[in-house]
């Protein structure tokens, strides 16, 4: 396990490496930069911003001072946000869309696997196909447009629910099922196709013989088989949800890392650019590793290599 943990934080510095190189080259590419919106600006005056934040500078002599001050824990200094480091944004911003995308996350779940368990059990049954259904018009359709009609259906046409922020527990229910459903429903039909062939295996058949409960039998003997593949979508979810996060975020005005990635794309912030996709791909990088290990925790018959 030991080897295992260090080989995969090996590569994970490798991706999150090669994550920045083409971050970085991919920005520099764009053309325009970060001091063309600013009203009146002498060619001056332009070049005295581009040296006071390092711009001046050939690229590779950019990215170096950047990755360096990195390795020290400072992610810079924000362009248009006067006054206000990389490091504040971020750490200030990213509480309200972890909290956000991990009460979406648990939601999509519980009930992915309910739906799903639910679903294998009565196959072929009107239960197993209203549930199929579902889930296939939750893969069809995108988080910003469920966002979108359950803000004009439930915040402007029935007034029911708050559509800007997360002030109340009320805030929480449209964007939360906004960005739970498409995972909600891929995780219904994958543990569907998973359970389906957990119940056809030999150990479920003889304890069936033996007289076992269906509940049971359920979920003591079949549910530990047929969550892995549950456990593998884990690392891609996380993915979706963070980033999914941001047209949400966008579209009911709550004041998260996503808004703020959007706000610094458009504007041409470059180093929160760097410094929002670098600290992400940190975050889901360790989190695929813990999902590597919980698949060890899951079913000891794993080998790690």
């Amino acid at each position: 396990m030991t080897n295992y943990v260090i080989k995969r934080i090996g590569y994970a510095l490798l991706t999150i490496i090669l994550i920045s190189i083409i971050t970085f080259a991919l920005m520099n590419m764009i053309p325009g930069g970060p001091f063309l919106s600013e009203k009146a600006v002498s060619p001056a005056t332009t070049q005295a911003l581009k040296v006071k934040y390092g711009l001046d500078k050939p690229l590779y002599v950019q990215y170096g001072n950047y990755m360096n001050n990195l390795l020290h824990g400072d992610f810079g200094l924000s362009i248009k946000q006067k006054g206000r480091t990389a490091n504040d944004i971020i750490f200030s911003t990213f509480p309200v869309s972890a909290r956000l995308a991990g009460m979406s996350v648990l939601l999509a779940l519980v009930l992915g696997i309910t739906m799903g368990s639910v679903a294998a059990l009565n196959r072929g049954k009107w239960a197993d196909s209203l549930l199929m259904v579902i889930s296939t018009l939750g893969i069809a359709v995108p988080s910003f447009v469920v966002a979108t009609f359950l803000l004009i259906t439930f915040g402007v046409n029935l007034h029911v629910l708050p559509t800007l922020g997360l002030k109340t527990p009320l805030h929480y229910i449209m964007p939360v099922a906004a960005l739970s459903f498409y995972p909600m429903a891929y995780i219904t039909r994958l543990t569907r196709s998973s359970m389906l062939d957990a119940l056809n295996q030999d150990y479920i058949r003889t304890a069936k013989a033996k007289g076992v409960s269906k509940f049971f039998m359920l979920f003591k003997h079949a549910m530990r088989n047929a969550i892995i593949p549950v456990i593998t979508y884990v690392g891609p979810l996380l993915a979706y949800t963070m980033t999914g996060s941001f047209v949400v975020e966008k579209i009911f005005t709550i004041p998260g890392l996503g808004r703020e990635f959007i706000n610094c794309i458009t504007g041409r912030d470059y180093p929160m650019v760097m410094s929002t996709t670098i600290f992400l791909a940190m975050l889901l990088v360790f989190m695929n590793v813990v999902v590597d290990i919980c698949y060890k925790l899951v079913d000891p018959r794993i080998k790690l290599k």
